[in-house]
């Protein structure tokens, strides 16, 4: 499914293709917050090059945002590793400066979650840092709520702001 939010803007599900060019995005974006693997955030995740295959298991997906034909953000949804069969995980939400105070990614949480819905997932889950100020603002407008400590196995150990919100 592929929306067009404007001439230059596109969303759509990953592609083999789209593997090193997400990686590089959620590289740049973490390497600009000083996120970085030794911490254990998604840089450090040994999928980061195959997101494509990760994302097309079963009760997964993610989409990728196009600006001008190039990928400059993404973001996606998961079972929650270790967790309830019922909550799903809110998974690698980067966006490049270019894309940001756009409205992306309230519009790709929203489908997301839309898409765990359907999938008859009942809670969705995230982890992400305090440092993210507009992430959590943005998190917490959408109706995600603070949880003491993280769920499943995420393998994210410095991710210390976890939150919950029922679909």
């Amino acid at each position: 499914m592929t929306n067009t939010f404007s001439a230059d803007l596109q969303v759509r599900l990953i592609e083999p293709a789209d593997n090193p060019h997400i990686a590089a995005v959620i590289r740049a974006v973490s390497a600009e917050f000083g996120l970085t693997a030794d911490k254990g955030f998604t840089v450090a995740d040994p999928n980061l090059d195959h997101l494509c295959e990760l994302y097309r298991q079963p009760n997964s997906a993610y989409w990728v945002v196009e600006r001008n034909g190039v990928i400059a953000g993404g973001g996606g949804v998961a079972p929650l590793q270790g967790g309830d069969a019922d909550v799903c995980e809110l998974q690698k939400m980067y966006f490049m400066p270019e894309l940001r105070g756009l409205g992306m990614a309230k519009a790709l949480a929203l489908r997301a979650m839309a898409h765990a819905r359907e999938l008859g997932f009942k809670r969705c889950y995230l982890e992400t840092t305090a440092s993210l100020t507009r992430a959590v603002r943005l998190y917490e407008h959408l109706g995600f709520q603070h949880i003491d400590g993280p769920m499943g196995n995420t393998g994210h150990v410095d991710c210390e702001v976890t939150m919950l919100r029922a679909l």
